[in-house]
Parts: structure tokens; C-alpha cells; sequence
């Protein structure tokens, strides 16, 4: 008997900690004075049950080849230098191929044996004098270096998207790669989808370049920019108009965002609203070699193609610091250093597709769900009652109960529940009426052999015990695979279906056993189970 009363008390106990966590999700109940006390974890809903946003991106992998080629070559400018090898203009040729001068040809040894030792992901595929004792190379990056730069774009783009879509508070955002370089991104039940598709869609792609000061801005303009060079807009939002003014840069990327640590509004004298960045070891000695070698000249901070400042560089800047100045509204300022320390994109980024769900679909297969849940609820009970009696009654209040356990455990765990999830559930209320079917007739079966109540009810449960956790361990494995390996709704379905099953073995196995216990605790000598 005390045995009995500590096990109802643990049922009673979890039953009462699943009503905790399931109320908050009933809109009347959030709202009222109850809901105050109430955890705050509410069952979210997936994309197609809740509606929210769809976004198709597109990542310019040209362009990240570009930038990390264009970085390689700067590094072996400095490399070389530090082994007083004198490497002029390493530049970009195309997308894939990377030009420089070796000033002495006598110092190639020291420079192949560099080239090989550091630069390996390059073939030297062309080594010609070019005169005056100065040797031309052009080296091409491998297809095994360029298969693993597209991949950690990315990796790299991925990652940043999610940092960014973390800054809302997002649950279960289903972002995925997808072939032809997309990546696609579902954000269920966001409340304010244009502020997101501004951030997530905005680059951020940060560079740093200098003005070609030599070219003629008018003639640019006209369509005669000179070679490696590019015309480009100087923005100025002064005043709450825009004014554009043309500007010519050269077309070598002397640092990119990919270095930045840190971003945060900062506030000049007059109170205007800039970005401050920190540059991490590498970038900070890059954009101090940068400016100690082009003092006097301009260097044009561009975002997103966009050039927001070309200050003028009047010393050498160590330390790492810089700042992006552009006019900006507080908020602007904000939104910008948000993406900047959630991570600077390393290629741009473009919207291919944007769809906003509505939640009427979701919620029409909410209702047809509920009517053929409650329809099939109906079949079971009024099938169980009549075949099993009171034992069928049980069971159906086992089945409310393992709904119960299994809406507590998505609100509990912050798991979303889908449209596959839905159908979950009711995979595993089938699953759960089969094991106390199981358990049912294993106690008929003693009970026909002639063992006393008791023994009947005792060996009924042990036999079908094994039974059930022998098939349902194989389910849960099935669903943790699918968990791991999957996305999305295939995700809520896992999810689902383990909570679903982790709730139907307790019922069958722990709940009803209470209800049969306590029934032999309180029967009359001779009577029979209602079985």
C-alpha cells in the first residue's frame, strides 16, 4: 500500500507540472492573473502553423573567391617581406588567379621555396622576366583550395545568418544550405518581418580601399574609368536628403569585415551616431600597414558598394580600431553594429525569393487535425469501453493524459510543433492505445489460465512490458536519427514522436498499473476486473 500511495503521488506530481507548462499556451489563461505565476514557455508553432517569413538567399561566391585571393596576395606581400624579399603589386587577375613582381630575380629561390612553403593551395603557372631584372608571377588557385573556400562561404554565411536571426529571439528557425549556392531561411511567427528581412538581407560586406586620386571623377562618370580602378557613390545623408557624389577607387580590397571583433554605436561631439569596430591581431596589423604606407590619401570605407567616408589618412593607425561615419539615425547605427558583431557576410548576399506565410493554412490544418483527433478519440473510447469495460476507460484517460504530457514536453524542451508534428502525435496515441492493448490481453490470457487476479495483473504487466519497450526502443532510436540528420518539420516530427512515446510508455505501463493496483488494494474477495 505504500508503495502505491508514492507512486500516485509521482504520478499526481507530474500530471500537475504538465498543467503548469501546458496552461500558458491557452490564450485566456497567458492573459489572466494566473498566467502571471505561469512559466513563460509557450508551445511554439511551426512556419506552417504559425505563418512568418521565407527567404530564398543568394551567395555571391565569385566574389568570395575574389576577396580571399586578393587577402592571400597581401599576406605574401608581407611574408616576403619579412624575409627581405621585395614583392610589388600582388594583384588579382580574374577570379582565381593572383599577379605580383618580384623586384630582384635573383631572390626567386627564397621566393618559390616561400611560395611552396606557405602558398601551397596556388600553382605557379606562369614565371617570366619582365625586364629589368624583375620577374613576373601568376600563380592559380587549385580546385581542391577553391572547393574548400566555397564551402567555408558557406559555412561562414550560414553561420552569420543564424547569429543574426538570434538577435530576434527566433525559435526554431530552419535555416539549410541548398544547391546552386542558397541558402534558405524560415522564420515562424516573427513579429516584425520587414526590420528582419532588412537585417538578414543586408550584406554587411564591409571593405576597405583606397581612392585613386590621379583619375579624372567627370570622365569616370562618362564611362572612362581608368584600369584597376572603379567608379563608385560617396553617400551623404546630411540635412534628411541624400546627396551621391561620384568618386573613383581603386579596385584592389586592401581589408575586408572578416576581422572585425566588435561593433557598437558611439556618439561624436555633436551627438551624431557612428560605428566603432575593433579589428582582430591579423586585421589590426593589416590596416596599420595599410595606412603607415598611403598616409596623406584617402581610404574609403564601403558597405555594401556603398562608400559611407573617405577620410583622409594623416598618420599610421595602430590598435585596431576604425569607424564607419555616415549620418546615420540611432537606429541605423544600431542595426549596423548588430550585423557587423554578428559577423560581417563573407560574399554579398542576395534575395532571390521572399514569401510572407499567412497563418490560415496552418490554421485550417490546426482545426482538421483537432476534428480528426477528436473523431478518432471518440472511436477508441467508445471501442475500448465496450470490448475492455472499465479498463477501456482507463485507457482513454490515458490517451487525454498522453496528449497532455506530450504538449507540456514541446512547451518544456522549446521544441516547435509542425504540421508533421501534428501527425506525430497521433502515430504515437495509436501506438499508446496498442500497448494497453497489449497489457489487457496478456491479463485475460492468465486470467483464462486460471491464475488468481493478482497473479493475472502482475504477469499481464511484466509480459507486456518487455513487449512494449522492446518495439518502442526501436522507434526512439529511429526518431533520434531522424532528429539528428533531419530539418525542420522532419525535426518536430522527432520530436514528436519520442516525447509522444516516452508519454505513452509511462501511462500504459506506470498510470494504469496505479489504477489496477489500487483497484486489488479495494475489491471484494471473488469479484473480477472489469477486462
Amino acid at each position: 500500500m505504500g508503495s502505491l500511495r508514492w507512486r500516485a503521488l509521482l504520478a499526481a506530481f507530474v500530471i500537475v507540472v504538465a498543467l503548469i507548462y501546458v496552461l500558458p499556451s491557452i490564450p485566456s489563461i497567458r492573459t489572466s492573473s494566473l498566467g502571471a505565476v505561469l512559466p513563460s514557455e509557450e508551445i511554439n508553432l511551426g512556419l506552417d502553423l504559425k505563418g512568418g517569413i521565407h527567404l530564398t538567399l543568394g551567395v555571391d561566391l565569385d566574389t568570395a573567391l575574389a576577396n580571399a585571393i586578393t587577402s592571400a596576395g597581401q599576406d605574401l606581400r608581407v611574408e616576403a617581406r619579412e624575409k627581405k624579399v621585395l614583392v610589388l603589386r600582388p594583384r588579382l587577375l580574374g577570379t582565381r588567379q593572383l599577379e605580383f613582381t618580384l623586384v630582384k630575380k635573383e631572390q626567386q629561390p627564397e621566393i618559390d621555396d616561400l611560395l611552396k612553403a606557405r602558398f601551397g593551395s596556388f600553382d605557379v603557372t606562369t614565371r617570366e622576366e619582365s625586364g629589368n631584372g624583375q620577374m613576373r608571377y601568376v600563380l592559380t588557385a587549385s580546385e581542391k583550395y577553391i572547393k574548400y573556400l566555397e564551402d567555408l562561404t558557406m559555412d561562414q554565411a550560414l553561420k552569420t545568418i543564424r547569429n543574426r536571426i538570434d538577435q530576434f529571439g527566433v525559435a526554431e528557425p530552419d535555416i539549410r544550405k541548398q544547391q546552386d549556392n542558397r541558402i534558405i531561411v524560415q522564420l515562424p511567427g516573427l513579429d516584425d518581418p520587414k526590420r528582419a528581412i532588412n537585417i538578414i538581407g543586408r550584406t554587411a560586406h564591409l571593405e576597405f580601399k583606397l581612392v585613386d586620386e590621379g583619375a579624372d571623377v567627370q570622365a569616370a562618370v562618362a564611362g572612362k574609368v581608368p584600369a584597376e580602378s572603379e567608379l563608385a557613390y560617396l553617400v551623404d545623408k546630411r540635412g534628411g536628403a541624400e546627396v551621391k557624389t561620384p568618386i573613383v577607387l581603386k579596385s584592389e580590397v586592401v581589408l575586408t569585415g572578416e576581422y572585425i571583433t566588435d561593433a557598437n554605436v558611439q556618439f561624436d561631439s555633436y551627438g551624431q551616431a557612428y560605428v566603432g569596430m575593433n579589428f582582430n591581431a591579423r586585421g589590426a596589423r593589416i590596416f596599420e600597414d595599410v595606412t603607415a604606407a598611403n598616409v596623406k590619401k584617402r581610404l574609403a570605407i564601403v558597405l555594401d558598394g556603398t562608400v559611407h567616408s573617405a577620410p583622409v589618412i594623416q598618420d599610421r593607425i595602430g590598435g585596431g580600431r576604425a569607424s564607419i561615419t555616415g549620418h546615420f539615425t540611432t537606429e541605423e547605427a544600431h542595426d549596423l553594429a548588430v550585423v557587423l558583431r554578428a559577423g560581417s557576410l563573407p560574399a554579398p548576399v542576395t534575395i532571390l525569393e521572399e514569401r510572407t506565410v499567412g497563418p490560415s493554412l496552418g490554421q485550417e490544418s490546426i482545426d482538421a487535425g483537432m476534428i480528426a483527433a477528436l473523431i478518432g478519440g471518440v472511436f477508441v473510447v467508445v471501442f475500448m469501453s465496450v470490448y475492455y469495460r472499465k479498463a477501456g476507460l482507463i485507457a482513454a484517460f490515458e490517451v487525454v493524459l498522453d496528449i497532455m504530457l506530450i504538449l507540456a514536453g514541446l512547451a518544456a524542451f522549446g521544441a516547435t510543433l509542425t504540421l508533421p508534428g501534428i501527425a506525430g502525435i497521433i502515430l504515437t496515441l495509436g501506438m499508446a492505445v496498442d500497448a494497453n492493448v497489449l497489457i489487457y490481453e496478456r491479463i485475460r490470457e492468465e486470467l483464462r489460465h486460471g491464475e488468481s487476479v493478482a497473479s493475472a495483473i502482475g504477469n499481464g504487466f511484466s509480459r507486456a512490458t518487455v513487449t512494449i519497450l522492446d518495439s518502442n526502443l526501436t522507434t526512439v532510436i529511429a526518431a533520434v536519427i531522424l532528429y539528428q540528420f533531419g530539418t525542420g518539420p522532419v525535426r518536430g516530427f522527432a520530436v514528436t514522436l519520442t516525447l509522444g512515446i516516452l508519454a505513452s510508455m509511462f501511462t500504459a505501463i506506470f498510470v494504469s498499473r496505479i489504477f489496477f493496483d489500487a483497484w486489488l488494494a479495494r475489491r471484494q474477495p471473488g469479484t473480477q476486473p472489469s477486462i
